[in-house]
């Protein structure tokens, strides 16, 4: 999963000269927080958020500040073609709302927090036509084989399956996305099998 199959492509930018009315205009107008700063060319040269601007509003009232005066002139930037997961790492470790994409020096999109969790989201199955189930099983391990090939007999067609963090009991946990279907027969079987089954539903 790479950042241009989830960007945002048709992305709205602003000139260095603007002013910072202009900017905050456009971003309303929009709703956008972040907004690129690019020369003629397309290039990036720098990136402003609504909070930066908001917190140089009055000053600009006062004296005669453009984008080029205020704005990130080195921004973070993505290429086209990083993870989703590294993509979601710098804006986590960051703590911003989201990374300018840059391929050959020109701005190319826009991958935002809501685009990461809608690739993620998306991804995993975690939407209205999915079922979960989350199962514990012994560290000794071969119980995830025996829970695919459980859900398989039972008409069960596997999204996605991730790694539970630490749940304090014994053992490891999972939580399985599959297909919307009747969890009551695998849920079952499972505990037939001595597979402790945590959570389910739709």
């Amino acid at each position: 999963m790479i950042v241009k199959h989830w960007m945002t492509t048709k992305v709205m930018t602003i000139r260095q000269e603007a002013s910072i009315q202009e900017a905050l205009s456009l971003m309303k107008l929009a709703s956008i927080r972040h907004l690129p700063v690019v020369d003629h060319e397309q290039k990036l040269i720098g990136w402003v958020t609504d909070a930066d601007l908001r917190g140089v509003l009055i000053a600009s009232m006062l004296e005669e500040l453009t984008l080029g005066d205020v704005m990130i002139r080195k921004p973070i930037v993505a290429t086209p073609d990083l993870s989703m997961d590294e993509a979601a790492q710098i804006i986590l470790e960051k703590r911003i709302g989201g990374l300018p994409v840059v391929e050959g020096g020109k701005l190319v999109g826009v991958i935002t927090v809501v685009d990461v969790l809608s690739g993620f989201i998306t991804t995993m199955g975690m939407l209205p036509y999915s079922s979960r189930l989350d199962v514990q099983v012994p560290s000794s391990g071969g119980f995830l084989s025996k829970i695919l090939e459980i859900v398989e007999k039972n008409n069960g067609k596997v999204v996605s399956l991730y790694h539970l963090p630490p749940t304090g009991g014994a053992g490891e946990a999972y939580s399985i996305r599959m297909k919307k279907c009747d969890l009551s027969p695998i849920v079952s079987a499972l505990k037939r099998e001595g597979i402790r089954v945590l959570a389910g539903g739709f």
